[in-house]
């Protein structure tokens, strides 16, 4: 049974990165992994792509034929991909039962209303793939209060539309201490914890959102978002293994992977943390690491890959000159070999002929 990632978000939340690190995060585990490109204006894809969308459609055809603007025209290649959703079951069939990233478009539209983007996920479920729904959204919403509750609507309205598993992620977590402060800890944003004390910092954001009319409107989104009580955050700094790692422990959850993955020949360190969820990172860990002691642990990490490059060039010169001992040694032999044979040719032949034991 295979599973696979449903990797979807807004323009600029990390799509194509996310899923070229954890293409190469699970090759480093020992997950083979391929990835799909269903977005048919992703002509640059940073990642081996198995199947691209755009061998079937691409989204310059579309506007040239159709005359259609770039939002329209990826709403029109979604349809006519669902309309010719054989050509996208053969491709997946020659994947096997690697484990698949789908890289989504970027419109908003597609997971929030439209229906094709739904309707080919849930035919790709019946091929027998186990689904999760991976929703990115780049960690600089919590930066603003209006942010941060529009990424809430649409992280629950594509919830509510996908009705899959599904996890939502806040992304480039590590370079959340380059903005302002925020005024609650982090923990308060991906556990969506009592909205209404965001209130006053949403109207002191802007002088319309303190406007007495607007009032009533915050409240009634913020209790729509906690009476349903489904949102909540997970993070992710991509170019950190542990950061990753923790993540995927926690896909792996949502998706059943966990409790019935193929794992489990040749075992790596990686594999087995994955496997037994060792050395994640709770929001705590997050907190101190991105926000709190960010240049402290980024001095520290600097300076354990200087001793480890040490190491490695130190290791490198001691292989280097136990080789060239050896080497030096098997000269010396093949020297004296060489002068043993230069002396018995030398030397005269006596006529005696030894009979071995047996002989006639």
């Amino acid at each position: 049974m295979p599973f696979a990632q449903l990797v979807i978000g807004p323009p600029g939340a990390g799509k194509s990165t996310y899923c070229n690190g954890m293409h190469q995060f699970l090759g480093a585990i020992g997950r083979k992994c391929s990835i799909v490109n269903l977005d048919p204006a992703n002509d640059k894809t940073s990642y081996p792509c198995a199947v691209d969308v755009r061998n079937l459609v691409t989204l310059e055809e579309v506007m040239d034929e159709e005359k259609l603007g770039p939002n329209g025209a990826t709403l029109y290649a979604l349809e006519e991909l669902e309309e010719n959703y054989e050509w996208l079951e053969d491709e997946l069939k020659g994947l096997g039962e690697d484990y698949v990233l789908f890289d989504c478009p970027g419109q908003v539209e597609l997971f929030t209303n439209h229906d094709s983007l739904r309707n080919i996920f849930f035919k790709i479920q019946k091929l027998g793939y186990r689904l999760i729904v991976v929703n990115l959204v780049d960690s600089y919403a919590l930066t603003l209060p209006s942010m941060y509750i529009s990424a809430l609507l649409l992280s629950l309205r594509a919830m509510l539309q996908l009705d899959l598993p599904h996890l939502n992620v806040l992304t480039k977590i590590d370079n959340l201490s380059n903005y302002n402060d925020l005024p609650f800890n982090l923990d308060y944003y991906t556990e969506v914890q009592d909205l209404s004390y965001l209130l006053p910092h949403l109207e002191a954001e802007s002088s319309r959102l303190a406007n007495g009319k607007f009032t009533a409107l915050n409240s009634a989104i913020v209790d729509l978002v906690e009476e349903f009580g489904l949102v909540a955050f997970e993070t992710l700094a991509v170019e950190d293994k542990r950061s990753m790692m923790t993540l995927l422990q926690s896909i792996d959850r949502a998706s059943g992977y966990a409790f019935g993955s193929a794992e489990g020949a040749n075992d790596t360190i990686w594999q087995v943390a994955v496997r037994e969820g060792m050395s994640g990172m709770d929001i705590k860990d997050v907190q101190e690491r991105w926000l709190d002691s960010k240049e402290e642990y980024d001095k520290l990490e600097h300076e354990q890959l200087v001793a480890e490059a040490n190491m490695r060039d130190e290791a490198n010169e001691a292989a280097s000159a136990a080789e060239a001992t050896i080497y030096g040694d098997e000269m010396d032999d093949l020297e004296d070999d060489e002068e043993l044979a230069r002396w018995k040719g030398a030397q005269p032949d006596s006529g005696v002929k030894v009979r071995r034991k047996g002989q006639a």
